[in-house]
């Protein structure tokens, strides 16, 4: 049982400024002690966006402009820091789709895959093209094209690249874990039921 093949990602885009952002400044720790991750895309970014009163800050994220974003647009080691699956999960839950950086820190970006939050870099000069064309059209279509690896808006495309694993499981669908494992629930019961200590 696989998840959804996923060859382009297509959607509105808002930049993000700054290198090395850290897994706890995308969800301060103390948004962690959820049970589930559901909700967690409300505390995404929360201590650049909000004061600490919960008014919020002059943000890109809280730009009205950018409201219907699900591109994130970033700069080097974008999710360094703490290990946290928090992390991409409320970049997902806060919808949205793919991030395109310069580069990511590691564990960060195979979370994001195995959510199926697509993760490509872009060298610094791409980047600020794509961020200066959101800026001046905060409307434009953007294509994360996967398999291609090109990034197309308006009238214009960038190279981008994907590390070979994470885009062949996102192009077959296999970049869920858990579907490896329900695959397996019956040959898991069979050999369960084969031990003799259960």
């Amino acid at each position: 049982m696989a998840s959804t093949p996923i060859k382009q990602v297509t959607g509105k885009g808002v930049y993000v400024p700054g290198d090395d952002i850290d897994t706890d400044r995308i969800i301060p720790a103390r948004f962690m002690k959820c049970i589930t991750f559901d909700g967690l895309g409300d505390y995404l970014f929360y201590d650049v966006r909000k004061t600490e009163s919960g008014e919020d800050k002059k943000h890109n994220l809280n730009d009205p402009r950018f409201a219907e974003a699900s591109i994130i647009v970033s700069g080097n080691n974008f999710g360094c820091g703490s290990s946290r699956e928090h992390a991409p999960q409320s970049i997902m839950r806060a919808g949205y789709q793919a991030v395109i950086a310069g580069s990511f820190a590691e564990i960060f970006f195979g979370n994001s895959t195995n959510l199926g939050v697509v993760c490509v870099t872009a060298t610094d000069p791409d980047r600020e093209i794509l961020a200066e064309a959101i800026k001046a059209n905060p409307d434009l279509e953007i294509t994360i094209d996967v398999e291609d690896h090109k990034v197309w808006f308006g009238d214009q495309s960038i190279k981008c690249a994907i590390k070979p694993g994470a885009r062949d499981s996102l192009l077959s669908g296999a970049y869920d874990p858990l579907d490896e494992l329900l695959e397996g629930a019956e040959a898991v019961s069979k050999t369960a039921a084969s031990l003799a200590y259960i």
